[in-house]
């Protein structure tokens, strides 16, 4: 049996809402890439990690291991930066 049979949300569904998911948190990753050019600290930092999160989602959404990896790593590293900051 596919992976695909495992989700709860129904196929048409996660794949309608995983694709809004990668665009909007992909729109404030961009917005975190203009803030840092720009100097716009902590906006910056907030822009990324609400992508970050958007990108983390769709990974689960998707059950794509380097995805939530990436994502999850990227995640720590920033937490950890703001925690020791």
């Amino acid at each position: 049996m596919s992976a695909i049979a495992d989700i709860t949300i129904a196929p048409n569904r996660t794949t309608r809402l995983a694709f809004w998911i990668k665009w909007i948190a992909s729109i404030f990753q961009i917005i975190g890439y203009g803030a840092t050019a720009f100097g716009w600290t902590p906006w910056n930092i907030y822009m990324f990690l609400i992508g970050l999160v958007g990108w983390l989602t769709v990974g689960i959404l998707w059950r794509d291991r380097a995805i939530i990896l990436i994502h999850l790593v990227a995640l720590g590293a920033m937490i950890a930066g703001l925690v020791s900051s």
